[in-house]
This record gives C-alpha cells, structure tokens and sequence, in this order.
C-alpha cells in the first residue's frame, strides 16, 4: 500500500496532465475556430486564447507537481463550467458520455487537491 500511496499522485498528475497539455497544444492549430466553439455556449470569443494558454499551463504545472492544490481546484473548477456549458444534453448519448468524463476528471482534480502533489513533485523541492 505504501507503494501506491507514493506513486499514485505522480501517476494522477501526468495522466491528467497530458490530457491539458494536448488538448491546449492541439488547440494552437485552430484558435479561430476554438473562438466559435466558445461563443457557442455562451462565452465571449476572446477567451479563446486565455483558455489556451491555461489548458497548457495547467498541464504542465500538474505533470512538474507545481502549486498541485492549487491548479486542481481550478482544473476542477474549468471542468464543471465546461461540462455545463458544452456537454449538458440529455438527448445526446455522446454529449452526456463527454459531460460525465468531464464531472469524473474535476472529481480527479478533487482528489489531488486533497492529498496534493505526492513525493516526487516540484512542491517538495
């Protein structure tokens, strides 16, 4: 069990991580077009950017292990908000499919935020 206790953060922090990290990079292709998506649910289209660079920043501060509690809350916090404002539609199987991965990622967030940035992280440098 120990070895879980020690290994697991690290594991949660770059799983979670990459995911932001892609996600960002891969929008750096299209911003003009992540502009629209944005202005579809109901924000200003000039978040776009702010959100790009987020996504990026947030993944590479999980995957370093840096200030972890406090970019968990704030991942979990820009997953909520993009579950309810992208993915809520009860008739779509696909969107509700993508608005509970979005709840079960926040829930990750949650966690971390709870037990912070294990052993091998930047924070315990």
């Amino acid at each position: 069990m120990t070895s879980l206790n020690t290994y697991a953060p690290l594991a949660a922090r770059i799983l979670i991580g990459a995911l932001f990290l892609i996600a960002g990079l891969g929008k750096l292709g299209d911003v003009a077009g992540f502009s629209g998506y944005l202005a579809s649910g109901g924000l200003p289209a000039f978040l776009a950017w702010p959100s790009v660079i987020f996504e990026i920043v947030l993944g590479l501060a999980l995957i370093a292990g840096f200030q972890t509690r406090i970019f968990a809350l704030l991942g979990a916090a820009f997953c909520i908000v993009a579950a309810f404002l992208y993915h809520f539609n009860p008739a779509d199987q696909m969107q509700m499919a993508m608005f509970l991965k979005n709840l079960a990622i926040a829930g990750g967030f949650i966690l971390l935020a709870s037990v912070g940035a294990g052993r091998f992280a930047v924070d315990k440098a």
